[in-house]
């Protein structure tokens, strides 16, 4: 919904609220899909043993037939109502999390990268369902869009800009490394039980590291790439430091120390540092005005000279 919102493209209520159903239907089922087959392995953890499965509370027969039902329904849904090109990027993220994502959590620590690909892919998703391109062409080519005191020329932003739905991945895909390392610190223990490649539990001072690394990669993702690429105005630049410094404080303690009780700390703070992020996006879109988007600023009509 935030690659919607954020789009400088045009859209409606019915694509909003139908991109947010579609890409919920392909979560849902990628997720099922995920559980049918560590079901065994979910009983062996404690943060994972209340599953439906886990519990036999649903039979597996039922869970796949509702992955299924949302499996199809979910791209169906986005390719009806935006495009094929979200339709295709929602079926591949149940293939990349249900197929191979759940195939390498046993086999190799490079699972958490495809998994960070798969968390990137759905604000990419709001993206093009408003019509927007993932690939730079002719029509919309890569453009930077330099701060204010660089370039004092009026801005001729392109609406597709090839470089926004990059921006809007590399938000996410480093998001999730400084949030689910800290997660898998303090759970490495029912990872190493269920047999799985964890960063954590192979080397929890590496992991440590890899958090830190993209908690302070989120700087220049902040107060460059996304203000370059014409999401934001470069104020967002500014703002953005407050709550970076805050998280990255707490991911370098807990590089520093490697506790669980730095973990925590590091993975709290998170959870409330993404949903604050894509407000001050909102709050810094490019074009937006909000006094008069709520009213409190008559909208200029322009006078044709004679």
């Amino acid at each position: 919904m935030s690659g919607v919102a954020i789009s400088p493209l045009p859209t409606t209520v019915p694509v909003l609220l139908s991109t947010a159903l579609g890409t919920a239907l392909c979560s849902a089922s990628a997720n099922t899909l995920n559980q049918i087959q560590e079901s065994p392995l979910d009983a062996q953890m404690t943060r994972t043993r209340n599953r439906p499965l886990v519990r036999r509370s649903i039979t597996p027969l039922h869970a796949a037939g509702f992955a299924l039902v949302t499996g199809v329904a979910g791209p169906a849904i986005l390719w009806g109502m935006t495009n094929p090109t979200t339709a295709l990027l929602g079926a591949s993220n149940i293939l990349l999390y249900a197929g191979l994502y759940t195939w390498m959590k046993r086999r190799t620590r490079w699972n958490t990268w495809v998994g960070a690909i798969v968390g990137g892919i759905p604000p990419v998703m709001g993206w093009t369902a408003c019509g927007g391109h993932i690939l730079p062409t002719s029509l919309n080519p890569i453009q930077l869009v330099p701060p204010p005191f660089l370039s004092s020329a009026p801005l001729d932003l392109l609406a597709d800009n090839a470089l926004a739905p990059f921006a809007l991945f590399m938000l996410l895909f480093s998001w999730q490394f400084a949030h689910f390392c800290p997660l898998s610190h303090f759970v490495r223990a029912s990872y190493a039980q269920a047999g799985y490649q964890m960063l954590a539990v192979i080397s929890p001072q590496k992991n440590a590291l890899v958090a830190l690394r993209h908690g302070l990669l989120l700087f220049p993702i902040c107060s460059i790439l996304i203000p370059a690429a014409g999401l934001t105005t470069w104020t967002f630049a500014l703002t953005s430091l407050v709550p970076n410094i805050v998280w990255s404080q707490a991911t370098w303690k807990y590089c520093r120390i490697g506790g669980d009780k730095e973990a925590r700390v590091a993975f709290r703070h998170g959870l409330w540092w993404l949903p604050v992020i894509l407000a001050l996006m909102m709050v810094h879109k490019q074009g937006m005005n909000w006094a008069q988007w709520l009213g409190l600023q008559e909208v200029e009509e322009e006078v044709d000279s004679p």
